[in-house]
């Protein structure tokens, strides 16, 4: 499979993915804290170990076959080496391929095994965005919850070593909240509300942070708090024009019941994608709208 055919699949699955999350009800209370920090815990779930011979068996069938025999066979190499340089180096050309083909599961174990080994803050900050994303465009709910909490490590890690980083702390908030709307439970304490007042001292410091206001419009979505959602969304397209946020902010116009401004962001993702599956469902919306 071509790579601009698996970023194309990635960005749809990462948009649509959203429709199966909504609501998560009591995850977030309207009126507290700009509508966004009040939160409930949720009931704990046991968290599947999930490693990455796992994750990477899934991603080869959407590479197909001439990308997954090269990482077959650097992953040969690696089961037969001794000295520990020689690993380190094929973990990071591992973690590298699978970035390179927008697999973010497998470059994330690839990462943190790295991050283990050098404690440097890039590779624990590598580690805890790609299990984030590999959150974020999975629908298999066995591995979600092992990835948030492997999110959440890889970000505590990269805070440690540089606990002013606003992409650390942005990561760390929204690796928090996502466990809630999972129902799992991080061991060591942290807690959704933590995860949303995270953000908006992110915001506070950054008011443009694209990745910080993203979370906060998704998660005032999620409140049924479009107003809110719409201006976060408008804040990310100011200053450049993005399918993803572009997708929500038409979602959050049609809630709202604004069919003019929700068709024309609609229309604006259609000329941001390619994918034909894509714009007839985007086509679908725009029906339904104008009826």
């Amino acid at each position: 499979m071509h790579k601009k055919q698996i970023v194309v699949i990635v960005i749809v699955v990462a948009i649509m993915g959203y429709l199966y999350s909504l609501p998560v009800k009591g995850l977030i209370k309207p009126k507290d804290a700009q509508g966004h920090t009040n939160t409930t815990a949720a009931e704990s779930r046991p968290v599947t170990h999930v490693d990455v011979a796992m994750v990477s068996a899934a991603a080869k069938i959407l590479i197909g076959p001439a990308l997954s025999a090269q990482i077959n066979d650097l992953e040969g190499q690696l089961k037969n080496a001794t000295a520990e340089t020689d690993k380190l180096d094929l973990q990071k050309k591992l973690a590298k391929l699978w970035d390179d083909v927008n697999q973010p599961a497998p470059a994330a174990f690839y990462y943190q095994a790295i991050a283990q080994k050098e404690n440097k803050f890039d590779e624990w900050l590598n580690a805890g965005s790609r299990f984030n994303d590999a959150y974020k465009t999975s629908q298999d709910t066995v591995s979600q919850p092992s990835f948030v909490i492997n999110a959440i490590a890889g970000y505590k890690n990269a805070v440690k070593l540089k606990p002013a980083d606003l992409d650390a702390k942005t990561g760390l908030g929204v690796a928090y909240v996502n466990q809630t709307s999972l129902g799992i439970t991080d061991p060591d304490g942290g807690s959704p509300m933590q995860g949303i007042m995270l953000l908006l001292d992110v915001v506070k410091q950054d008011p443009k942070n694209r990745n910080a206001n993203l979370s906060l419009g998704l998660f005032a979505m999620k409140s049924g708090q479009y107003e809110k959602a719409v201006q976060r969304f408008k804040t990310i397209i100011a200053q450049k024009a993005e399918l993803e946020p572009y997708f929500y902010l038409a979602e959050s116009y049609k809630q709202l019941g604004q069919k003019k401004e929700a068709i024309d962001a609609y229309q604006k993702c259609k000329e941001m994608m390619s994918d034909p599956a894509f714009n007839q469902r985007i086509d679908e919306y725009i029906k339904e709208l104008k009826n």
